[in-house]
């Protein structure tokens, strides 16, 4: 039973306020952000970062290119590390090229560098005077100026002069050294005797040396086989025996004979085995007799 006094609710109130009660809505989520979530937040921020920074300094170049006129033409490009590295290679290289040249062209045209002392070396039958005379250089020209080996050329041409060599010698000498000839054999002609050295060349007339051995061939020369063949006997020879040679005969390359100071005569035959002659006459002469025969080697004699 309904009590009048107290106010009952109204009936729309009383179904509304359960349904309200059930509409409430439930809080929302916390949304949690990870390490890696915070990661690519933060690279994300750092490149927005980086992109306004290079607009900022895009926009100050257009401002500073519009303040100077140069709107539109686009900044030119720094050249590159090796690009200037090789540059400075270049020039370094054209410099030192530049500076050798000049240096060269100094030397070669001015006194700086030149022959103030000529220096002869290997001189004895040859005085010193023909060897200038012959080198024709003058005292005072630039070392470079001078060709040694036409210098050493001339120099070779004296009959006496075997070879010759011509060397700069920094800064102010010129060195000449020569190698005479030394005769071995000697040959009478119309106008005297005649010195051959060991190659056969006619190199001086005059007085031999004691005791050179002559030799008998038609026509001495360092072209003659007869000539060639009688030295290459003369100098196989042991110093002993080639001391006591007085004549060397080679009428023809198949019959050298030799004639020692004492009269005894030795029959040498051809140029064949001439080292193993040459030992075997040195053992025979240690024998009496007048004729020694080694043209066979295996079967010396002794008459």
């Amino acid at each position: 039973m309904t009590d009048p006094n107290v106010a009952q609710p109204d009936a729309d109130t009383a179904v509304t306020e359960p349904i309200a009660a059930q509409q409430d809505p439930a809080p929302e989520p916390v949304d949690f952000e990870g390490p890696r979530r915070r990661a690519r937040r933060e690279r994300a921020e750092r490149r927005a970062a980086q992109a306004r920074a290079t607009a900022i300094e895009e926009a100050r170049r257009e401002a500073k290119r519009r303040a100077s006129g140069r709107l539109g033409v686009p900044e030119p490009k720094r050249p590159a590390r090796g690009v200037v590295r090789g540059l400075k290679m270049l020039l370094a290289t054209v410099l030192l090229v530049i500076v050798g040249i000049g240096l060269a062209l100094i030397l070669y045209f001015t006194p700086v560098m030149s022959a103030r002392d000529i220096v002869v070396v290997g001189t004895g039958a040859v005085s010193r005077e023909e060897v200038l005379d012959a080198a024709r250089v003058r005292v005072g020209t630039p070392l470079l100026q001078i060709n040694t080996n036409q210098v050493a050329d001339r120099i070779a041409a004296i009959r006496r002069v075997a070879s010759a060599r011509v060397q700069r010698q920094y800064p102010s000498a010129l060195r000449i050294t020569i190698v005479e000839r030394v005769p071995v054999v000697v040959k009478d002609f119309a106008d005297g005797p005649h010195l051959f050295d060991r190659d056969g060349v006619d190199f001086a007339t005059g007085p031999p040396p004691p005791a050179l051995p002559y030799i008998d061939v038609a026509n001495p020369g360092p072209a003659d086989p007869t000539t060639k063949a009688a030295l290459q006997v003369l100098l196989a020879l042991r110093p002993e025996v080639a001391g006591q040679v007085s004549r060397i005969a080679a009428p023809s390359l198949a019959s050298i004979t030799l004639t020692l100071g004492d009269g005894r005569v030795v029959i040498w035959g051809t140029t064949d085995r001439t080292d193993e002659k040459a030992e075997k006459l040195a053992a025979l002469l240690t024998q009496p007799g007048k004729t020694y025969d080694v043209s066979s080697p295996d079967l010396p004699t002794v008459k």
